[in-house]
């Protein structure tokens, strides 16, 4: 019997202010996945999978399901659990509305998608836990996958490493996702490495229902690896005592209701990324100094969203004061943007459809 699913995860936002690699927000724009894995005689011969994309980047990812991020991770988590190949004449439709590179979490939802779809296929029934494992075997730091697959605000770890999980940290990425040469078949690859158990842990904070986010969104990418070249490799304790005393504030400041502006603004600042980051971003330090709860009602904090150049600004109301304002400051600085007020959402959804 021909089968039919979709898989829905949403953007990402990480850090939020003091909370580097640690925090991460679920946003409601999504990657969704439209899948058939048809009913075919035995004897018909195989055939790789069928890939169409739309929406965002469509003109940049590859269809082919052994150069395709989504597929490939979906092929690791399938050959880990001794299913060597894909379904037969698989097809597969992407939606996406995540911008690419631009700090919300487009190749987290990437890699989400791709454990989800090789546990549907391969009718694995992996536990949550377990799904985490394999993401974190691809997208090593556990903000923006942790919340891309459970949803809403969550604060996460990678555990103190036991031999085991050490091993399987130092595997190259290109072990766990090859590089497929232009030739390689479906035999090419076959034994990836296989994740520990637990590698990550993860716990949900409370959040305000009438706090949304504005993403300010400047009209170029900016890759993680360039974001992250430019930071330090060491801090002064005061700058991390800085940043602790904010986050252990944030994770209950989102979460009460009314929300105070004074308390979160002053919670959201941050003395590890975003500083360093600012070179990379023009128009940065004066939108995150200049638009502030005492110029704007409604607005609560605003940050860096992950790696940037997006900012995020939490809000009850007032959204395009904030973002109208944001966009003469980077027009300021040559730098058009786009805008959006999304919803903090929940995680992943796998539908089966008729």
């Amino acid at each position: 019997m021909t089968r039919r699913f979709s898989i829905r995860v949403p953007a990402t936002s990480a850090n939020i202010g003091p909370g580097f690699d640690v925090v991460g927000l679920s946003l409601s724009l999504y990657l969704t996945l439209t899948v058939t894995v048809p009913a075919l005689p035995d004897d018909t011969p195989y055939q790789p999978p069928s890939i169409t994309y739309s929406g965002e980047g469509a003109s940049e990812v590859p269809l082919d399901a052994y150069k395709n991020l989504t597929t490939r991770v979906a092929l690791y988590v399938l050959r880990c659990n001794h299913i060597p190949y894909f379904p037969s004449h698989l097809t597969i439709h992407a939606h996406n509305e995540i911008p690419f590179g631009r700090g919300l979490g487009s190749s987290g939802a990437a890699v989400i998608a791709g454990v989800l779809l090789g546990n549907e296929l391969g009718a694995l029934r992996l536990p949550v836990e377990r799904l985490l494992d394999f993401a974190l075997m691809v997208e090593r730091h556990p903000d923006n996958v942790t919340a891309a697959l459970v949803g809403g605000f969550v604060g996460s770890y990678l555990k103190e490493l036991d031999e085991e999980a050490s091993e399987a940290a130092s595997v190259p990425l290109s072990e766990v996702l090859p590089e497929y040469p232009p030739d390689a078949g479906a035999d090419w690859g076959l034994k990836p490495p296989v994740p520990p158990h637990g590698i990550g842990h993860y716990v949900r904070f409370g959040w305000a229902g009438c706090i949304k986010a504005v993403a300010i969104i400047p009209r170029f990418e900016l890759s993680t690896a360039t974001a992250r070249e430019v930071l330090p490799t060491s801090y002064s304790r005061k700058d991390l005592v800085f940043n602790l005393q904010r986050l252990a504030v944030l994770t209950t400041a989102l979460a009460q209701t009314p929300p105070d502006p004074g308390l979160i603004y002053e919670a959201m600042k941050d003395r590890v990324h975003q500083p360093y980051r600012k070179g990379l971003i023009p128009g940065l330090p004066e939108v995150t100094s200049c638009i502030t709860p005492a110029t704007h009602p409604g607005l609560l904090g605003i940050c860096l969203s992950g790696a940037g150049p997006t900012i995020l600004a939490l809000a009850t109301s007032g959204f395009e004061a904030i973002a109208e304002d944001a966009r003469k400051i980077f027009r300021g600085k040559g730098v058009e943007i786009d805008w959006k007020v999304l919803e903090i959402v929940g995680g992943s959804v796998v539908e089966q459809k008729s």
